[in-house]
């Protein structure tokens, strides 16, 4: 990084900002090869993001702010504060104990809010799961998945209420909202991750319409010539493919 820096035209004008949305597009690139189960890909896409970071300690100790030694020292010390039952003299007996110890440690620390280490630009179904995980570790919680299932229930209907009075899209939009953050939950208490689950049916679905795409060519067909009992009768056997 040092040699690219200083000899690379490229690499020359990067700044913290001009970075920010490639690291970005880096992480939802490792992602997908997690969900993809592909670690081939995962190992390479580990790599660009590292050489993002080394990136930043770069930048950052060109403006005599911190260097990637500052950066793992600082990493070093919380995990240690953050770990008083392996680091201290602190019984836990369960995973469960285990962050609500690290939320209760950062509010030492001067979070305002247990709410407070909620990323503000995570996509809203990550950020939803966040703030119920992070309520969670106070008490604030449903204590069976049953006890969701009945406000899934409940905010599904309201939201068959609005939807008959489609004048009112913002209210409606509010329900639609209050039924996905129940479905989260739902999902949390039953040890799902909410998006990693919407994700695989991403994948599944773009798997399966291709499939019609290509068997529409072999058919000498056009998507738009076919009608949907077509289209569905290949996609039923894109299913079972």
């Amino acid at each position: 990084m040092d040699e690219l820096r200083e000899k690379c035209p490229w690499d020359k004008k990067q700044t913290l900002d001009s970075l920010r949305h490639l690291t970005i597009e880096e992480t939802y690139e490792m992602a997908d090869a997690i969900i993809k189960n592909d670690l081939k890909e995962l190992q390479k896409e580990l790599g660009d993001v590292l050489l993002h970071i080394v990136f930043y300690a770069r930048i950052t100790s060109e403006m005599g702010k911190f260097d990637i030694t500052s950066i793992i020292n600082t990493l070093c010390e919380k995990l240690i504060v953050r770990h008083p039952h392996i680091y201290g003299d602190v019984v836990v007996e369960n995973e469960q104990q285990v962050k609500e110890n690290w939320e209760q440690i950062k509010l030492k620390e001067g979070n305002k809010s247990v709410l407070s280490g909620v990323t503000k630009g995570a996509p809203s179904l990550v950020k939803a799961l966040r703030i119920q995980d992070k309520a969670s570790q106070v008490g604030f919680d449903w204590e069976t998945s049953e006890q969701v299932w009945g406000k899934v229930h409940e905010e599904l209907e309201e939201l068959k209420a609005e939807l008959d009075q489609p004048d009112n899209k913002l209210k409606s939009e509010q329900e639609f909202g209050d039924l996905l953050f129940a479905l989260t939950n739902l999902a949390r208490k039953s040890g799902l991750n909410p998006d990693d689950a919407l994700e695989y049916t991403n994948q599944k679905f773009i798997t399966r319409f291709m499939f019609i795409e290509e068997r529409a060519k072999l058919l000498g067909k056009s998507l738009t010539d076919m009608s949907l009992e077509e289209m569905d009768a290949i996609w039923n056997e894109a299913k079972i493919v």
